[in-house]
């Protein structure tokens, strides 16, 4: 064993570790997007991997072995030309907070271990609630995606309609409930699948009610549905914003249906599209939105807060609690004075996410958070009408929001092939996607840094490579 503490270097190493974090934070504007061309599996597996460490090693040689390892795998998520699954960057005051958190290193499940981090979240989820327009009381948790947060929600769902029908789901569990109808669109993106999953609904047993061409369902359709389906525990999930064209459900009017049904949950997906709340010139988009009785969304996406950060928001906050909340002999009793933050998420020991929202939030505020999202799509319609009078191109859907779908003289290979040349060539970075059985590219612009400039450079790289996938066709 070494003969000093192990972290007597420790602010040495620290300052080390952050001048490389400035430098490489610096250089993200003008870095190659994606990872290095040609880079395998391999060559990171032997890289990285090796024997099991079987002793202590310099801490300050493990950081740089891990940085020079790391480089080439590395895709420039926070550059402003990332297109990529609709993932933002950071701005600067979250990512900063995003450091400190590290360096404060708070379990923010419960008030008592640690005030600050909890009553942070507190203000964050009040102000998360105005933003985006949802009604007042609505409670937040603060998760690590959309995934998650459709998980807390249609948890807190199953706990509402079962209650409704008189039956304890966290007492008593699923076997001999009552049944519990999941009503979606046929384009429902696959996080709410995988959380039916996970909160023992089924993704396989959700009805799917058909869409239009840019996905939205189709309120006459939902309408069908829910005549025929008998009385009973019914959770329909609407979406606001879909995940290839953008495109947002008819909220108002699915809330009308679901009204008719007596005791039914209207569940929001609004992983990204919700934000759109906040532009009071895109507002209409999400018509309707309060009425829904959960809402999930990604702080990571559109308020580029740093990974992870995902919203849970349910109106009925003692429903919440119910599916989320923990009681032992060693704990306070709830509910307290003070807000627990492990009562309205699935963890108990986690990360204060909540920082970063905070600062996210504090730093741009309401307008600055409206410029980004409403900067974004006007990039986004830029990309799209450039696309459009290139010859041989098929801008796929009307665009609504911040996505762009297009596809290549009508083949799914010069597609795939041109997408696959523009990553390798790094100015920027999207993939592809398969929609409505059409291959086709998908740009997604949700980067706080992101111009018209890089719009017009994205163009540009997609020009040259799009020539040589049709000269090495031709060759």
């Amino acid at each position: 064993m070494p003969d000093r503490p192990l972290d007597a270097d420790t602010p040495e190493l620290l300052r080390h570790t952050a001048e490389y974090a400035i430098d490489y934070r610096a250089s993200v504007p003008t870095r190659p997007v994606g990872a290095r061309p040609g880079l395998t599996s391999d060559e990171l597996r032997a890289t990285l991997g090796g024997p099991l460490p079987e002793g202590p090693r310099d801490p300050r040689a493990v950081v740089d072995e891990l940085i020079a390892a790391v480089e080439p795998g590395l895709v420039t998520i926070d550059s402003p030309r990332y297109y990529g699954f609709v993932m933002g960057g950071s701005v600067p005051a979250s990512l900063a907070a995003d450091w400190l958190t590290t360096a404060w290193d708070q379990n923010a499940g419960l008030y008592l271990a640690t005030p600050s981090a909890a009553m942070v979240e507190e203000i964050a989820g009040e102000w998360l609630v105005e933003l985006l327009g949802l009604p007042a009381g609505t409670a937040a948790g603060f998760t690590t995606g959309a995934t998650t947060a459709h998980f807390t929600t249609l948890a807190a769902a199953r706990h509402g309609v079962l209650r409704n029908a008189g039956w304890d789901v966290e007492e008593q569990g699923l076997q001999g409930a009552p049944e519990i109808r999941v009503v979606l669109g046929q384009d429902a993106h696959v996080s709410l699948f995988n959380g039916l999953r996970m909160v023992g609904l089924g993704r396989g047993r959700a009805i799917r009610v058909p869409t239009d061409d840019e996905g939205r369902m189709l309120p006459r359709e939902l309408r069908r549905v829910l005549v025929e389906l008998p009385a009973g525990p019914t959770i329909v999930c609407a979406q606001a914003g879909e995940v290839n064209t953008g495109a947002f459900d008819p909220i108002d009017a699915i809330a009308d249906l679901v009204a008719d049904r007596p005791g039914a949950w209207l569940h929001v997906d609004g992983a990204f599209g919700l934000w759109a709340a906040v532009v009071p010139q895109m507002r209409h988009l999400v018509s309707g939105v309060g009425r829904a009785d959960s809402w999930a969304t990604d702080a990571h996406k559109w308020l580029n807060v740093p990974y992870d950060s995902g919203l849970a928001f349910v109106r009925d906050a003692a429903a919440l609690r119910a599916a989320m909340g923990v009681a032992a002999a060693y704990l306070p009793p709830a509910p307290g004075a003070e807000r627990d933050p492990f009562d309205y998420v699935p963890e108990m020991s986690r990360r204060a996410r909540g920082f970063t929202i905070y600062a996210a939030i504090r730093s741009l505020g309401r307008s600055g958070i409206a410029e980004i999202v409403e900067r974004n799509c006007r990039v986004a319609r830029e990309i799209a009408d450039g696309l459009a009078v290139m010859p041989g191109v098929r801008v796929m859907n009307e665009v609504v929001l911040n996505q762009v779908l297009a596809r290549f003289d009508d083949s799914d290979d010069v597609t795939r092939d041109l997408a696959r040349r523009v990553q390798d060539e790094g100015t920027a970075w999207f993939g592809g996607t398969t929609y409505h059985g059409t291959v086709a590219i998908r740009v997604s612009v949700s980067n706080w840094a992101t111009t018209e400039e890089d719009g017009r450079r994205t163009l540009d790289a997609i020009g040259r490579c799009l020539a040589d996938a049709r000269a090495a066709r031709r060759g």
